[in-house]
């Protein structure tokens, strides 16, 4: 894979865990989350650690496109009809002050910020995107509705979000990561009530914070249970058109734009880890179609962390983990939820209120037909005869061709063909 973020990029080093430390706080994780937390935590003046198994910004954060946006998916009008109009518009209000923060610190280092009306449409749906805009403006928040839109096929409706963005993830946390006490190379293998242990050292705390994009404590909160993992691809080619805008078809199997300098990033063939989908070859179809003299330049793909009912998991672990806290299931808006994530972890970890907490509390109920589905998929790939299993619960794993990986089809953990370990929330290397 070639990840455009990663290219002609400088990234700051940090020191190494040599023994045992002492602190209030422990932030384990060093993508954009983890990064947003520590630096609150510092302006906040507290005595704090982040610990990053690798090297900062080069898990998760590395493969987003990187957009800035309130607007994901239908959410809104399932979120009133669900939980009722004051979770909604306190969902909303959280992304779009996310957006203006990261807007406001953008002028401070340079990171490619570019404002940008966000554009959600629909093939063949109108009625969804009037609905979706009606929700939307009935929480105070005017978006537009339209049926043209600047790009090179019919549409039947599209939702239009003004003052949106997108940015270069990694310049961005490169300059928020300045001055901050991080230790690289320290994989956390487990937790001792609030300390962390490492190979190089035990990190002994009084609260934890877990920023690792999928959860590692199997035996408290269930989250193995409450998310599953998706692969997407992304493809970027040059000698395109430039948009003015950045835009997602809705469609299961839709494709989302964006430009970044002369490039046009398009993404999409996403599926669940482990099984089979549209990949790279579906992004590839769609732009000879609509961008016939296009030429790739990058392609890359990346996995987000999808929740039960589209909505975080932002707080304590579990009840019987009260000084421990968690931030995951950003399903594909990784971006603006770690900002609000951050905000909300240092606030509860430093015991200050915070409005937006409760909405977003990992105590909320779990069932959902996508309990049964998630619940279904681990028990069919537990069962099935092979020799090489996940390291996480032991679930078969799936060859993934395309990327020459192992993929666990239950909880999303990855490894490469000779059994490292790639992604979590496996915490070591299989067998091969």
């Amino acid at each position: 894979m070639d990840f455009l973020w990663t290219k002609n990029m400088n990234a700051p080093s940090f020191p190494e865990i040599n023994g045992d430390l002492e602190t209030d706080i422990i932030v384990i994780g060093g993508g954009m989350a983890g990064i947003l937390c520590a630096a609150q935590l510092q302006k906040a003046g507290a005595d704090y650690v982040l610990l990053e198994s690798k090297r900062i910004g080069r898990g998760i954060t590395k493969g987003t496109t990187a957009v800035l946006t309130a607007q994901h998916d239908t959410l809104y009008q399932d979120m009133i009809k669900k939980f009722g109009r004051e979770k909604a518009r306190l969902y909303l209000e959280a992304n779009l002050e996310a957006v203006k923060k990261f807007r406001d610190l953008s002028k401070e280092t340079d990171c490619d910020f570019e404002g940008k009306p966000s554009v959600m449409y629909s093939l063949n749906n109108r009625s969804l995107m009037e609905r979706e805009a009606e929700a939307v403006s009935s929480l105070d928040f005017e978006v537009q509705f339209t049926t043209e839109i600047s790009l090179p096929f019919k549409i039947a409706g599209a939702v239009v979000y003004p003052g949106m963005a997108q940015f270069h993830p990694l310049k961005f946390l490169y300059s928020a990561a300045k001055g901050l006490n991080i230790y690289e190379n320290a994989f956390v293998r487990r937790i001792e009530g609030t300390d962390a242990v490492t190979d190089k050292g035990k990190i002994r705390g009084k609260k934890i914070i877990i920023a690792t994009h999928f959860p590692f404590l199997n035996s408290r909160g269930l989250y193995f249970m409450k998310l599953f993992q998706k692969r997407s691809y992304v493809i970027a080619y040059d000698n395109t058109q430039p948009l003015d805008m950045t835009a997602e078809d809705i469609a299961e199997n839709g494709f989302y734009m964006r430009n970044y300098k002369n490039l046009l990033l398009i993404g999409g063939g996403d599926h669940r880890t482990g099984k089979q989908g549209g990949g790279y070859a579906a992004i590839s179809h769609f732009a000879k179609k609509y961008f016939p003299e296009a030429a790739e330049k990058y392609r890359w793909s990346n996995q987000d962390c999808v929740s039960l009912d589209g909505i975080p998991y932002i707080g304590q672990y579990s009840p019987s983990l009260p000084d421990v806290y968690v931030a995951c299931g950003f399903n594909l808006w990784g971006m603006t939820t770690s900002m609000y994530a951050a905000d909300i972890l240092a606030d509860l970890a430093l015991n200050r209120e915070n409005k937006y907490a409760k909405a977003f509390s990992p105590d909320r109920s779990m069932l959902t037909p996508q309990l049964f589905s998630n619940f279904g998929s681990t028990f069919i790939d537990f069962c099935i005869p092979t020799t090489k299993r996940c390291s996480h619960l032991g679930c078969a794993l799936k060859w993934n061709p395309s990327e020459h990986s192992w993929d666990c089809p239950c909880h999303g953990s990855r490894f490469t063909e000779n059994g490292e370990l790639i992604d979590n929330p496996a915490m070591k290397d299989i067998g091969i």
